[in-house]
């Protein structure tokens, strides 16, 4: 079964809203209109081609993305923010039939090209397409999708998603918080990020509805949607609710009257926090969650009614896969030692794409290696402890320390850069670049050459907060003129938020 078809299985007759807000659509139209918009694509290109999206969450997306996947081609979600040179890289990597985007993009990004189509050029409904979309047994183990993410190389790596991982952790989700019909969640991830991906997958497979906020960074309208459009469920990586709980002077008062329960993955959340929402809103159910990129999604839940006695756990895996945690010998370890989380399922990628040696790296005898380390307890419940690959979460995102520093390192007064993950009170975690300069040279390099600098050379959220000057590669502390200076509040900090 193509997994389009999965998701509207139950709801495409429907006359009820999937999409309400500033944009709406029914059940009943939208499944129209992807239909006519698959034919269209596949009439186009045949299937089985490369096909990119680039556009915020909106109307345009849901469309769009619904039609090539429908067509049997393979969709790539892409960040509208996306650097120059990591979108070329992309492009001459997998070679797209057509690229789905909006004018402002397209402006940005200087792409002139002829693959290109924007919402105002596609087809009218009432334009006829005779070539059908060959009918009969679907293979599900067919590509799907590529979600980009960066790698420990500095180089985007293409997880590939199958029709099987789609249905099969979709199917798991839904199981698993219990979705009904009734459900309503507000999106503020996006949806090139499987995290926001996952929450448009499981409400149209139980036909519930949607609302997008884009714009993170204003809370009052975050909170103003939650009541407004009734909202049952509010999704977010651990810097939502670390803004919602320290940003926000009215979040603890506010009452939700629809506001069934929340999740919270894309990272791991400090305890102290959890216990500060569910203080102030005991009413709703906070859900813990784990997953990666590689796993389609989600990996592992923690029920809010064990929380009090797991506290610091991201659980045990969900309906349909299998983890457990093993040593170097591939040994499944005793409560209290540390080892490799692994994953099994049907939701576990296909491998990463034009990647064999690392497709070969994380996927072992049929187990995804997620590279993060861990402990159990007695009853199997896994305690993430730190991350053995090279990558650091930062607001749900995966960023790759090897790209920031070969921006700075770029500098020709810049001897050494090292880039890392650093706590933070609202934040949870923030980029530190501890940078070495040349001696006659110190003088020329400041924090804000250093921002502008990388702003024109990353997208917003790779750029480091915090910054360490050193004059010097000597280890004598003695030694180094250091000067730490913190970017907490200034609005290059918070411009990202819109991006999440």
């Amino acid at each position: 079964m193509n997994a389009v078809d999965y998701f509207f299985e139950n709801s495409y007759k429907l006359d009820k809203p999937f999409l309400v807000g500033k944009e709406e659509i029914s059940y009943r139209d939208l499944y129209s209109s992807y239909n006519h918009l698959s034919k269209w694509i596949y009439e186009l290109v045949g299937s089985d081609k490369h096909i990119m999206l680039l556009s915020t969450n909106n109307l345009f997306f849901i469309k769009i993305y619904l039609a090539i996947i429908k067509s049997g081609n393979i969709c790539i979600p892409l960040d509208p923010g996306i650097e120059k040179e990591n979108y070329r890289y992309i492009h001459d990597l997998t070679n797209p039939e057509l690229i789905f985007l909006t004018p402002e993009v397209e402006k940005r990004l200087e792409l002139n090209s002829d693959k290109a189509w924007y919402p105002d050029t596609l087809p009218s409904p009432d334009e006829a397409y005779t070539e059908e979309i060959q009918e009969g047994e679907f293979d599900r183990e067919r590509c799907a999708e590529i979600i980009f993410t960066s790698g420990s190389t500095g180089k985007p790596k293409g997880v590939m998603i199958s029709h099987k991982n789609l249905i099969a952790n979709t199917s798991s989700i839904v199981e698993y918080l219990q979705l009904t019909p009734d459900d309503r969640m507000l999106v503020v991830l996006p949806f090139y990020y499987c995290y926001g991906l996952s929450l448009f997958h499981t409400h149209l497979r139980v036909g519930g509805s949607i609302t997008f906020n884009n714009s993170f960074i204003f809370l009052g309208g975050v909170l103003k949607s939650l009541v407004d459009y009734k909202c049952t469920g509010f999704a977010g990586v651990p810097s939502h609710f670390q803004i919602l709980l320290r940003k926000s002077d009215s979040f603890k008062q506010m009452k939700f009257p629809d506001l069934k329960y929340v999740t919270q993955a894309g990272g791991k959340l400090a305890p102290i926090f959890i216990d500060e929402f569910r203080e102030a809103h005991p009413e709703i159910r906070f859900v813990v969650m784990y997953g990666q990129t590689e796993a389609t999604a989600r990996l592992s839940w923690l029920p809010p009614e064990v929380y009090d006695r797991r506290k610091g756990s991201m659980g045990k895996g969900i309906p349909g896969v299998e983890l457990k945690v093993v040593n170097e010998n591939g040994e499944q370890i005793k409560p209290g030692e540390t080892g490799e989380v692994i994953a099994r399922g049907d939701n576990i990628m296909m491998g990463y794409f034009a990647d064999e040696e690392g497709t070969k790296n994380a996927i072992r005898n049929g187990w995804l290696y997620t590279g993060d380390l861990g402990t159990v307890d007695e009853d199997g419940f896994i305690y993430l402890t730190a991350r053995s690959k090279e990558i650091i979460k930062v607001r749900g995102k995966r960023i790759s320390p090897k790209e920031i520093e070969a921006v700075i390192l770029a500098l020709p007064e810049v001897i050494d850069c090292t880039i890392e993950g650093i706590e933070d009170e609202i934040e949870g975690e923030m980029l530190k670049a501890s940078v070495t300069i040349r001696k006659d040279s110190i003088n020329l390099i400041t924090r804000d050459r250093l921002i502008q600098h990388c702003s024109e050379h990353l997208a917003l959220f790779k750029v480091p907060q915090v910054y360490e000057f050193r004059d010097d590669l000597s280890n004598d502390q003695s030694n180094r003129e250091e000067n730490q200076e913190s970017l907490t509040g200034n609005p290059l900090n918070f411009n990202c938020l819109t991006l999440i």
